[in-house]
């Protein structure tokens, strides 16, 4: 991933080096555990843990000529640790090193990852009750329906992160797992007890079966899940988009003291970071595919997922590390706008109590289709007239006025009567 898009701890996470290293974590728990078997005498042992020692650029250079990347580095280690090298590797086949070192990867990516999104969670939390008594219009197809309020909003998203922490708990629990398994996965030339003991030094759930690779389902699994949280983060950076436009401006996203909005007019306060995570969600959602392709792979293994994952599970763990925190500093910085939702509130003029009306002309004793005309006549002709009010059209209806009176009708008219059962959803929500 660009440096743009990432973050220092993703890409030190990601960098050659952190791979070599891995690699090497495996590689010597796998000498421990011969050496515990009495097939490494331990004066072996101390000369491999020792010396075992890599050059990036010597690995290049070693990779230009074998065109093996897991030879050049044993080879590189062989360089630096002498006759005991003879040991490293034995009885392993590249994939075992490789899958199991990027499953260390994965499990400290993933470590970042959730801190993040348990970040996130905690802002949204706040953010709902922070909001509870904000009342704003609730919108249906982009059209005012009734009111609610901005914590509403938040405490959408808030129970929707928990979901997200769910899926990605799992997902990355399945993806990190070792295999010591060999070549085609029979464990031929170590033994499952070996598989397991290298594997529990590693701190690593083994695979129960593999072949020379790990299923790459797991894999698959893991980048659906990192992209539906993703494609969260979108949903919520499109309502602000859409909340910020100078037509509704109910919230703004951070703008700073010094930043420019626009090269050409100086007046602009673009949601240039909602639009930039609206943008990262579908170059995040366009990994999946390649993953999910991965899938199958000929028989006990071939390499066509290898070029794929090189790319796509480095740069979709850093860029949603990137989303998690660049939303939180969306949301914890968000300017509002009160006034602006008042207005927009009384903007239809009444039209928002056209369902609460209705309902209350049914339960004075109107049939349910009548009661429905009466009412969308009456806002029909709202809409037509900006001069006019819902209130003036339904009192100006006789067959209003036969069931129900002005002041029958004020009483309804107030937005605090829409969220009488707010309090029972933020209990439920809200654990």
């Amino acid at each position: 991933m660009i440096e743009r898009y990432s973050t220092p701890e993703m890409r030190d996470l990601w960098s050659e080096r952190a791979k070599f290293a891995a690699w090497l974590e495996v590689e010597l728990a796998a000498c421990e555990v011969w050496a515990e078997n009495g097939r490494i005498p331990a004066e072996d042992l101390w000369a491999i843990k020792h010396n075992a020692r890599f050059d990036e650029a010597r690995i290049a250079e070693l990779e230009r000529t074998l065109h093996h990347d897991v030879i050049a580095f044993t080879t590189n280690l062989a360089e630096n640790i002498g006759p005991a090298a003879r040991h490293v590797h034995l009885g392993l086949t590249s994939n075992d090193v490789v899958d199991t070192a990027q499953s260390l990867r994965l499990r400290s990516a993933g470590r970042l990852i959730m801190e993040e999104v348990a970040g996130l969670i905690s802002d949204l939390r706040q953010a709902a009750i922070d909001h509870k008594e904000i009342i704003m219009i609730g919108r249906t197809h982009g059209v005012h329906a009734e009111p609610i309020t901005l914590g509403f909003k938040f405490l959408i998203y808030y129970q929707e992160m928990l979901r997200n922490r769910t899926r990605l708990e799992a997902a990355f629990a399945d993806a990190v797992v070792g295999k010591i398994s060999g070549a085609v996965g029979t464990c031929a030339h170590t033994g499952p007890d070996f598989e397991k003991r290298v594997c529990a030094k590693l701190g690593l759930p083994v695979a129960p079966v593999s072949t020379q690779v790990l299923q790459r389902d797991r894999h698959a699994a893991l980048v659906c899940a990192l992209a539906v949280c993703g494609a969260t983060i979108e949903k919520i950076a499109t309502e602000i988009r859409g909340l910020q436009r100078t037509e509704v401006r109910e919230v703004e996203e951070p703008f700073s003291s010094g930043q420019k909005g626009s090269s050409a007019m100086p007046h602009k306060r673009n949601p240039v970071k909602c639009e930039q995570l609206c943008g990262l969600a579908r170059l995040l959602r366009g990994y999946v595919v390649p993953a999910l392709e991965n899938i199958a792979l000929w028989h006990e293994r071939d390499i066509s997922h290898s070029s794929a994952e090189r790319v796509i599970l480095p740069d979709a763990t850093t860029l949603l590390h990137y989303m998690l925190r660049l939303t939180r500093r969306v949301v914890t910085g968000l300017h509002i706008y009160p006034g602006s939702m008042k207005r927009n509130l009384e903007r239809t003029r009444g039209l928002v109590f056209s369902q609460r009306i209705m309902l209350a002309l049914v339960e004075a004793g109107m049939s349910r289709e009548e009661a429905y005309e009466v009412v969308q006549s009456a806002a029909m002709k709202t809409w037509e007239n900006e001069a006019s009010s819902l209130r003036q059209h339904l009192l100006a209806d006789p067959r209003f006025t036969a069931v129900m009176t002005a002041e029958q009708l004020d009483a309804m008219m107030n937005y605090a009567s829409f969220l009488r059962h707010l309090n029972a959803l933020y209990d439920r929500a809200l654990r």
